[in-house]
């Protein structure tokens, strides 16, 4: 069986593919005509964030059997697609939470004590210390929103800086909530609180816009707000309306509704905020993490049928 690799995978993964006895073809980069024509004949195949699984590639594959992603987030699979397709969707969750809330952690910091900033400003000649006091995080309430994988390790390293940690998660009970190391509270309540939002859910119907002008309005204007999940939870407009009128103290953002940013982009134009090119993944651990875990469960996905991780169930 032919296993297509359309982004970068770590090594380590090819290799598990390879002593599984599966034929493998990297083939990164592609166009949408050339990733239809390469899906030909393959049974297996393994993205990250760069490809589009949709209804016209589905179509053009002629023996997929998986889909693999190597990481957590889905919002470039057409999930119903596979499923009427008959194609297995999996992913590989918490084998990069780790990395993504470290980066969250990051970012507080970097906020916190102008840490960007400082170093631009050398940068250019500037000497700014006067001008760039900052915030101590300890004793400061840091709202978490999702109180998944990532959310239950950032809210860990918050209380081992101190801070008071709260969080929302509509689908956990207010005892899971606890149990993952924040108080649970509404989301209202989150926004009203926090001194930090992280914010750690996936970018769903329910969650597209999530941070509007309307909810943006009601964190305090000392609030800072960091993105580390999917772009266009967060309301770009908004926010930079909201940080150019000094409505709130700061924002750090790793990915963006398009992405790469636009070099027209009105985020970097705004005041007070940090930006990072959605490395929330992205360290050597974190990618052959989900290297190892997506080869292996889609070996064993095609050799026994079990699929660890799956996101739909094809008939």
């Amino acid at each position: 069986m032919k296993i297509l690799i359309s982004d970068p995978l770590h090594k380590k993964g090819i290799e598990i593919f390879k002593k599984e006895g599966f034929e493998v073809e990297v083939q990164t980069g592609l166009t949408p005509e050339e990733l239809k024509k390469a899906i030909k004949g393959a049974h297996g195949l393994v993205i990250r964030s760069a490809t589009q699984v949709d209804q016209a590639l589905l179509e053009a594959a002629d023996q997929l059997k998986v889909v693999g992603r190597a990481g957590t987030g889905l919002d470039n699979v057409d999930i119903p697609a596979a499923t009427a397709a008959g194609v297995v969707v999996m992913n590989t969750p918490g084998q990069n939470s780790n990395a993504a809330a470290e980066l969250a952690l990051g970012h507080i910091f970097s906020l916190s004590r102008h840490i960007a900033r400082g170093h631009r400003g050398i940068m250019e000649g500037k000497w700014e210390k006067k001008e760039l006091r900052g915030y101590e995080v300890k004793g400061k309430t840091l709202g978490i929103v999702g109180m998944g994988n990532i959310g239950r390790i950032l809210a860990e390293l918050g209380a081992g800086v101190k801070m008071q940690v709260i969080g929302y998660d509509p689908y956990l009970d207010a005892a899971a909530i606890k149990a993952r190391g924040a108080e649970p509270v509404s989301f209202e309540d989150l926004l009203v609180r926090s001194d930090y939002i992280s914010i750690h859910v996936p970018k769903t119907a329910e969650t597209s816009g999530l941070f509007s002008a309307a909810n943006l309005a009601k964190l305090k204007p000392t609030a800072f707000i960091i993105n580390c999940a999917r772009g266009g939870i967060v309301d770009e407009a908004a926010l930079c309306e909201a940080l150019d009128a000094g409505k709130l103290a700061g924002a750090a953002l790793d990915v963006f509704a398009v992405e790469p940013l636009p070099a027209d982009s009105r985020l970097l134009f705004a005041g007070q905020i940090s930006c990072t090119p959605h490395l929330g993944a992205n360290t050597y651990e974190a990618q052959e993490n989900v290297a190892v875990a997506v080869a292996q469960q889609m070996s064993k996905y095609l050799k026994t049928g079990q699929a660890d991780f799956a996101v739909n169930a094809p008939k």
